[in-house]
């Protein structure tokens, strides 16, 4: 494999922007959602193109083998990256030992893609890729176009984020499909308290309703989709009434797939665990430069979800009609 250091940019703008990825995985972020306990990354780390960390290299487009996409491996998390677009496929959990541990001990399915729409726009670069301890940042650029992925091998907490960069500044489409075993649903113990005032750090916070992702067959596993200058695109194909304080309110949302309209610089998260079910702020409006906010460190109240998740709170059907 051709392998060059990682190499510096005369403006230093991809550069400072993947050092400062790294530096606020190896803190315990990844996009804008709190770290669990570290315990929950005990002994993990990627490989990814045969490397494990510590790495900071630059890896040939040539070198990148004949298949369609690049293989990421770790302890507790998996999934590949389509080479062209960095859209992701097969994000799954692996059910290994861990205090944290969301599966029961399986391995499970997460998503079977997560996949933005370029327009027409493919990676072409080399790749830059930063492996360290369990975190992984890498980057690819094209013709009007840079994609970057961050990822974190552990257990539960804030595990994963994907941002789009576009010469044009536009938007960019991302379509987010669930695994078969795992369905999006409207949080009951949420609505349960929404519009009430909470404590939240030094101040309060008012309840917001959540959607969230889980599975019929691990009391613990639930996620939810981490919006930064994103905005979700309603679904009429999928029209749930979902009961609330103030009486039944229409949902557009399917059960197996949801789109994003993600702004250039703006970011898709993943969250996993407690932390996808704690009343917390949304993520701030910022596209450069971005500074992860501080951990709530049990400063804020988690709301859980109900399990078995009730059939009323589950949203249908999984794919808009076509």
């Amino acid at each position: 494999m051709n392998q060059k250091p990682f190499r510096t940019r005369a403006a230093g703008g991809r550069a400072a922007c993947l050092a400062l990825a790294g530096a606020l995985l190896a803190a315990g972020y990844a996009g804008q959602a709190s770290a669990a306990s570290s315990d929950g990354c005990a002994g993990g780390g990627f490989t990814v193109l045969g490397l494990s960390a510590p790495q900071d290299r630059t890896i040939a487009a040539n070198a990148l083998g004949t298949g369609e996409v690049i293989a990421v491996r770790g302890k507790y998390v998996q999934f590949e990256i389509d080479k062209k677009t960095f859209g992701i496929f097969n994000y799954r959990l692996t059910g290994a030992p861990n205090p944290l541990d969301l599966t029961a001990g399986r391995p499970t399915s997460v998503f079977d893609s997560k996949l933005p729409n370029h327009r027409g726009l493919v990676l072409t670069s080399d790749v830059e890729l930063r492996l360290k301890e369990d975190g992984l940042v890498i980057l690819r650029e094209g013709p009007g176009l840079t994609m970057k992925v961050q990822a974190k091998d552990c257990a539960s907490g804030g595990l994963f984020q994907m941002e789009p960069e576009r010469d044009d500044q536009t938007r960019t489409l991302f379509t987010h499909i669930l695994a078969a075993e795992a369905f999006y649903f409207d949080n009951g113990n949420f609505r349960r308290r929404e519009g009430e005032t909470v404590p939240y750090k030094d101040t309060t916070i008012v309840v917001p309703s959540r959607i969230n992702f889980g599975n019929s067959f691990s009391h613990k596993f639930v996620g939810r989709d981490s919006p930064q200058v994103a905005e979700r695109l309603d679904e009429p194909g999928c029209s749930n009434q979902i009961a609330t304080r103030s009486g039944p309110k229409t949902v557009l949302h399917c059960g197996r797939v949801s789109r994003w309209m993600v702004a250039s610089g703006g970011r898709m998260g993943q969250v996993m665990g407690e932390d996808a079910v704690e009343v917390a702020p949304p993520s701030t409006l910022c596209v450069r430069k971005c500074q992860a906010r501080n951990r709530v460190r049990g400063r804020a109240l988690v709301l859980g979800f109900p399990f078995p998740v009730p059939v009323d709170q589950r949203l249908k059907p999984d794919f808009p009609a076509k």
